[in-house]
């Protein structure tokens, strides 16, 4: 008997001490114990309490439901978890998962039941910002203009947002892991399989752009995007991804290039019509002139295709010095030195200002200067100053025969000096040192470059 009463002893003390509240009732409601955890629960104590009905913590309109319990548990069944409400002696009513089972004498006749009570409050509060968070997510998703999915880790698609079903006309079914390449054109759909699985394989932001198959039966063009979403340790939990429909884009791109090439066309044409004036003008004797105004007329007609290549934007500082050398093109490489960041995009107006001089700066080394022998060079330089604020570009010739500076000065002067002056705040050095001519460019970078000061 001290055996068994001293395992009583144990027995009271667990549950005494338990961090979930323990209720025992008899089979009619009477609380028959009630633990710390009930005490800290509920704010009653045990001595308030006991003896007293079950019924004291449970709500008004919640008496049916215990009505229901003491009868599962007279029953002889035990009442799986579940949540409800019950109030605290402050008025308070909090939310509790329960679980009740009978309690039996030795007789195995049913005499009460035990109750194990827990404050979900937390639970809930979470649960609710999760509901939240996925409505959220769901509005965001149904109602932003692109097609919207969502892959595992290893790319496998599960969840497509409703405006992709509309588009597309098909179901979850018929989409799930790569039963997306259904509605991708054959001539793209190969690319983009391998370029996807590139960045399933290795984890980096994908981009794209190709047809889509739409329910009308008709392809549009998307531009598509997805970015893995990592945990805190880095590893790529899911991939999100967007299509976003840029038909309408990409036909006024082509507009517009039509239209761009259409004005380069007639600029060039005005340009000829220019060069058919001055050829019907001027005498014989005027013929070195008209000589250098049409080779001038030509670079504006290299510009003009630069700029129309790039829709008017602006060129690199590479293609327009190239450009502008076509009629030295066997010498660039060897005679002719292109050093420095070529790939610089100029603005339009930069573009225009530095072409005419690198023309201008060529005819006349060809005429005059390095380029007119076997052996002369010239090395062309390009870069930002050690601040960034402003680019420079310098012409500098050697070998050739020796140089004397101009008793005067004409149209080049004006091309070479006083335009990029005055269209781009430059500060020209012009020198005339007897082993080659040397010039240099140095303007704010602001004013060259489209964003430079950003």
């Amino acid at each position: 008997m001290t055996g068994l009463a001293q395992m009583d002893g144990y027995f009271a003390s667990i549950v005494n001490d338990a961090s979930e509240a323990i209720i025992s009732k008899d089979v009619n409601g009477q609380i028959m114990s009630w633990n710390k955890a009930a005490e800290r629960l509920f704010g009653w104590s045990a001595k308030d309490i006991i003896g007293d009905s079950i019924r004291r913590i449970v709500p008004e309109d919640r008496q049916r439901e215990e009505d229901d319990v003491l009868a599962r548990v007279r029953a002889g069944e035990r009442v799986p978890r579940f949540e409800t409400i019950r109030r605290r002696k402050d008025g308070r009513l909090i939310p509790v998962a329960l679980t009740i089972s009978p309690i039996r004498n030795a007789a195995g006749d049913i005499v009460g039941a035990s109750k194990f009570a827990h404050d979900i409050s937390d639970e809930i509060r979470v649960r609710s910002q999760l509901v939240e968070s996925e409505a959220r997510f769901h509005s965001l998703a149904e109602n932003i203009p692109q097609l919207a999915w969502m892959a595992n880790s290893d790319g496998w698609i599960f969840w497509y947002n409703q405006r992709w079903f509309d588009y597309t006309g098909t179901t979850l079914a018929d989409m799930e892991g790569w039963g997306w390449t259904k509605v991708h054109h054959p001539d793209h759909v190969d690319g983009v399989i391998k370029r996807i699985q590139k960045s399933w394989d290795s984890g980096t932001p994908w981009e794209d752009t190709f047809p889509l198959l739409g329910a009308d039966g008709k392809y549009r063009w998307f531009l598509s995007r997805a970015l893995p979403i990592r945990d805190e340790r880095g590893e790529i939990r899911c991939w999100f991804g967007t299509n976003t429909d840029v038909t309408q884009q990409r036909d006024n791109e082509r507009q517009i290039e039509i239209l761009m090439g259409e004005l380069n066309h007639r600029s060039k044409n005005m340009l000829a019509v220019i060069q058919g004036i001055a050829r019907r003008t001027l005498t014989p004797a005027g013929r070195p002139f008209l000589d250098a105004f049409e080779r001038r007329l030509s670079a504006i007609g290299a510009n003009l295709d630069l700029l129309t290549q790039r829709g008017w934007t602006g060129a690199a500082i590479g293609d327009v010095i190239h450009s502008q050398l076509s009629h030295f093109q066997e010498l660039v490489g060897d005679r002719i030195q292109l050093l420095g960041a070529s790939d610089i995009v100029l603005n339009r107006t930069a573009a225009e200002v530095v072409g005419l001089a690198i023309h201008e700066l060529a005819t006349n080394a060809g005429k005059y200067g390095a380029l007119s022998n076997d052996v002369g060079k010239v090395l062309i330089e390009c870069g930002f100053t050690d601040d960034r604020e402003r680019l420079y570009i310098a012409w500098r010739e050697s070998g050739g025969p020796l140089v004397k500076p101009p008793a005067k000065t004409g149209f080049g002067s004006v091309v070479i000096s006083k335009n990029p002056r005055l269209s781009l705040s430059a500060k020209i050095e012009l020198e005339y040192p007897a082993e080659g001519l040397k010039w240099r460019l140095d303007a704010p970078a602001e004013r060259l470059i489209d964003g430079a000061s950003e």
